[in-house]
């Protein structure tokens, strides 16, 4: 009898987060609240919290990166229990970036094609916020709004899912090698002048510069990471 005690408050706050998180209006890429927010707004243990993050992690419905919190994943990029688990496991960062430059530039070309006002306004605001951005951490969830607005831009449902589950799988992967010698990106960090290209790609219609100022970002994020181009 106890057991199955157990068993139904273990479900009840998988249920409880759940429910917080659709609630709440979160989307992929958003951060979730710190367990001790958690704890209190759930009022739930801090053993049978970690439970339910463990199952919703393994369900891809939330990914965790040690040291920056939890965030929402894509309701896209499952397709079984724990594949991004496994995928962040088995791919390099180089790979990983190898595939973002097989997949971004093009969909920056069917974003300059396809692109609605509201969708280039969207990108333009994501843009600026990542210009504005105070911390590393605060640019980088920006730079991934960024990212996702123009994959969003497409008009293309496919794209997009191929883009949140490529993207579910870059948060996943530990970046190890990235030193930050900074507080926050400098003025003159390269990607603001990078997203300037882009987005003036997309608002002017040139899928072709659009293609190709999506690859010279992603060429200069990968020497930042590994002296690749």
């Amino acid at each position: 009898m106890l057991m199955n005690a157990v068993s139904v408050d273990a479900d009840d706050v998988v249920a409880k987060l759940r429910s917080f998180i659709e609630d709440g209006g979160y989307k992929p890429g958003d951060r979730l609240d710190s367990e001790r927010e958690l704890i209190v707004r759930l009022d739930v243990t801090r053993a049978r919290l970690r439970k339910a993050l463990d199952t919703l992690e393994h369900e891809g419905a939330i990914w965790r990166h040690v040291g920056k919190g939890t965030f929402i994943a894509s309701p896209r990029v499952m397709s079984g229990p724990g594949n991004l688990a496994i995928l962040s496991q088995q791919v390099t960062p180089v790979q990983l970036m190898r595939a973002r430059l097989s997949l971004e530039p093009e969909i920056a070309r069917e974003a300059a094609l396809n692109a609605s006002q509201e969708a280039v306004r969207q990108l333009r605001e994501s843009r600026d916020r990542a210009m504005s951005a105070t911390t590393w951490d605060a640019y980088e969830a920006q730079d991934d709004n960024f990212h996702r607005a123009l994959a969003e831009a497409t008009e293309n449902v496919l794209l997009l899912s191929l883009f949140d589950h490529l993207n579910a799988v870059r948060r996943a992967v530990a970046w190890n090698t990235v030193m930050r010698s900074s507080t926050s990106p400098a003025r003159t960090h390269s990607s603001f002048a990078e997203h300037d290209a882009i987005v003036a790609a997309v608002e002017g219609r040139n899928p072709t510069e659009a293609h190709a100022a999506m690859r010279t970002h992603l060429g200069s994020v990968a020497a930042r990471l590994f002296g690749e181009t």
